[in-house]
């Protein structure tokens, strides 16, 4: 599998502080490896859009769609509890 990450996602992802992004590219190389990976927490968001969510820390979660072998990354934001 590969992904590819939307404009949006872009803009998203470098408003996060640095730490966070390291985390992130933790996390999408355990969703390139497993989508099942237990640190992700992966699941159906948006059934209706086949939007998934996927944990990257305890306040940040990202959204991507899987079409074929490509995960499509389409936002990453602070997670509303």
């Amino acid at each position: 599998m590969n992904y590819y990450r939307s404009e949006r996602f872009r803009r998203s992802f470098k408003k996060l502080p640095k730490v966070v992004q390291e985390v992130f590219f933790k996390q999408v190389t355990y969703l390139l490896e497993n989508l099942q990976h237990p640190s992700l927490r992966a699941k159906k968001y948006d059934e209706r859009n086949g939007i998934w969510q996927a944990r990257v820390t305890r306040n940040v979660r990202f959204y991507f769609l899987i079409e074929k072998e490509t995960y499509f990354l389409v936002d990453i934001q602070k997670h509303k509890d």
